[in-house]
Formats: C-alpha cells, structure tokens, sequence
C-alpha cells in the first residue's frame, strides 16, 4: 500500500536503565543555565534519577559538562526540546544520555540511533507516534499528555500493543500514578513537581514534591 509505513529493521536504542527503572523524568526548564545546580542538587537527593535539561534554557549546552561530571554517577542527564538535527548532533557530543524532542522527525531518530543515543520523539495522534516508534525511537512522547489522558495510552495499545510510551505535558501526581498504571513506562513531569523552584521557591517544598512523586513512581 502506497505511504505504509512500516516497521524498522534498525536496531533500537534502549532507554538508560536508570530512567526506567525510577519511572520518573522531570524536565528542568530553568532561565539560565547558572541556575541549575541548586535545584537539581535537592531533586537528586530526593531520589530524582533521570532529568531533561531543556534547550530552551540559555547556556545549557555550555554548562552540561559541568553537570555531567557533577552528577553522572546519580543520575541519568538528557537534553530535551531538540528541534533541529545541529542541535541534536551537539547534545550526542556533549554526552546527553538521552535525547528528547516535542516533534514527530524520522530523520531524528535515524540520526540519534545511528549515534548509539536513546531517543523519546513526541506526538500526539496514533500516525505521529506509530511513524516514530516505527522508525525506532526508544519510546514516543505522547505530548501534550494533558489534552488526552491516561486512557488514551490503552487505545493505543489496541492497534500498537509493543509501543513505549512516556507521557509528558500536564501530568500531576495523580495523573503519574494514573499513566504508569496505564503502562507508560514513565511519566515526564515539570511544572507539577518543580513549582517556582528555579524562580526563587522554597527548596524545601521542592524537595516534599520530589519525594511523592518519587514515592509514586516507585509503586
């Protein structure tokens, strides 16, 4: 059939263990990059092992070595909001352990997995996020997850029963808890979890929040 889309004989590039098996991503969207460390030293105390650092913070690509050497050993660094193949060949070399992007881009995914790198493409409809699974993502980011909800995920299932998703956008505790039992096997979480932290917030309070979701995931 004409613009089937088929499966991929690439080899797919399995997401670090360490952000599996904590179920958890949290995506730190800070406005600059000096920002990061203080926030990022209370998520990791709390248990907090796989974080997106997003490139819509100023000088993240500059500081991620500095972050990759100060906590490699305790948690899983990726780079996140890639939207163009320079980007994405920049983050492969900077040592991203995973790579995540909002679009639907084939090209991406061939251009990360032949790198070795874990790839998490977003979309939304069952075509986006077939053709990028399809192609051999790690997993497909079913964005923005709040305009649909966990239940989605179980349609999906139907037609694509393999298909791993992590859902991203909007999720709050509750709906953590709602899309892993789902079978999502993580959930992205940023605003719900990290308030007004990188705005001055109360480290305390984000520490409280990194723990449930944390105590959640775990389930």
């Amino acid at each position: 059939m004409t613009g089937e889309l088929r499966p991929s004989t690439r080899t797919r590039v399995a997401l670090p263990a360490r952000t599996v098996e904590s179920r958890l991503i949290v995506v730190a969207r800070a406005q600059r990059a000096e920002d990061y460390e203080p926030v990022l030293d209370v998520l990791i105390d709390a248990g907090i092992r796989s974080i997106e650092l997003t490139l819509t913070t100023p000088g993240t690509f500059d500081r991620l070595p500095q972050l990759l050497a100060r906590y490699d050993g305790a948690a899983d660094l990726g780079v996140g909001t890639v939207t163009n193949s320079e980007d994405l060949a920049r983050a492969v070399d900077a040592g991203a352990r995973y790579l995540v992007t909002p679009i639907t881009s084939t090209s991406f995914v061939q251009q990360a997995t032949d790198a070795g790198v874990p790839i998490v493409p977003g979309g939304l409809t069952p075509t986006e996020l077939f053709a990028s699974w399809s192609a051999g993502a790690s997993a497909v980011k079913v964005f923005p997850a709040g305009q649909v909800g966990p239940s989605y995920l179980k349609d999906l299932r139907g037609p694509f029963p393999d298909i791993v998703a992590v859902p991203s956008g909007g999720v709050d505790l509750a709906g953590a808890e709602a899309w892993l039992a789902a079978g999502a096997v993580a959930v992205s979480v940023g605003g719900p979890l990290l308030g007004d932290a990188f705005g001055g917030g109360d480290l305390g309070a984000l520490r409280d929040r990194a723990e449930a979701f944390v105590a959640v995931c775990a389930r």
